[in-house]
């Protein structure tokens, strides 16, 4: 992928440029929004998170395309290098793209971001997009909140900052669906038995959501905390009686 000093585009004179945080969605291409479409194709640099298709690539062929980001379990950039280089595309170029998988919103680092772009007086604009739980759900077609059932849900991750403590707390919800699940379900999953809940609590894992590579598994909250088989794409796992299946709750 390019460099940002590697610029074939003119340099934006005597004003900076706009920055545009773009959701991708969970990752198939039809599943980010017109708007994130079409400021992809005018964009003049595009700063894309790791798991970013390349077909999502390719609706901006024009631009420069710069990795950003991390995949689970490789080394990812720091994200104050991320944040310079956000503010170094804007003083070289009129439209920015920086390209985050689901919502920016939604633990995509947007607060730093935003940050950094304040501190150097750069535009910036949000385009939200799909999240992955909603994509999940749709996708094993098990609504997250259902009447008698659930009427509360949670988004919570364990992935913590430097000095943070891993300990995640278990939000008080009737569905739990834990971002970048992994081998921390497991630890959620023994902190949820230790704490009482349900050992045939269901459970909904879909690994590369949207994805031609897209995978899911059924199982209960014991089964859980005794291990997961190795995942090679971001999991999300789903958590609650919403998530048992309509089959099982008409028997």
């Amino acid at each position: 992928m390019a460099n940002l000093s590697e610029s074939t585009t003119s340099p934006v004179k005597n004003k900076t440029g706009i920055v545009y945080l773009v959701g991708a969605g969970p990752g198939a291409v039809d599943l980010i929004t017109v708007r994130g479409a079409k400021l992809l194709a005018q964009a003049d640099i595009v700063l894309h998170d790791a798991l970013v298709t390349a077909e999502m690539l390719a609706l901006c062929p024009q631009a420069i395309q710069v990795s950003v980001g991390k995949r689970s379990g490789q080394r990812s950039a720091a994200q104050e290098h991320i944040n310079q280089q956000l503010v170094e595309a804007a003083q070289r170029h009129a439209i920015v793209v920086r390209l985050k998988g689901g919502d920016p919103m939604l633990f995509g680092r947007a607060d730093e971001e935003m940050t950094a772009l304040e501190q150097a007086g750069i535009r910036f604009e949000i385009v939200p997009g799909i999240t992955t739980a909603m994509a999940a759900a749709a996708s094993v077609q098990l609504p997250l909140t259902k009447r008698g059932v659930a009427r509360s849900v949670a988004l919570f991750t364990s992935s913590t900052a430097p000095g943070e403590s891993a300990e995640t707390r278990i939000p008080d919800c009737d569905t739990l669906v834990q971002y970048m699940g992994g081998k921390e379900a497991i630890l959620t999953a023994q902190r949820m038995l230790a704490k009482g809940f349900s050992a045939n609590l269901p459970i909904v894992i879909v690994q590369s959501c949207s994805r031609q590579e897209e995978q899911h598994l059924h199982l209960t909250l014991a089964e859980l905390a005794h291990g997961l088989p190795d995942c090679e794409g971001p999991v999300l796992v789903m958590m609650g009686e919403a998530m048992r299946s309509r089959q099982t709750q008409k028997a």
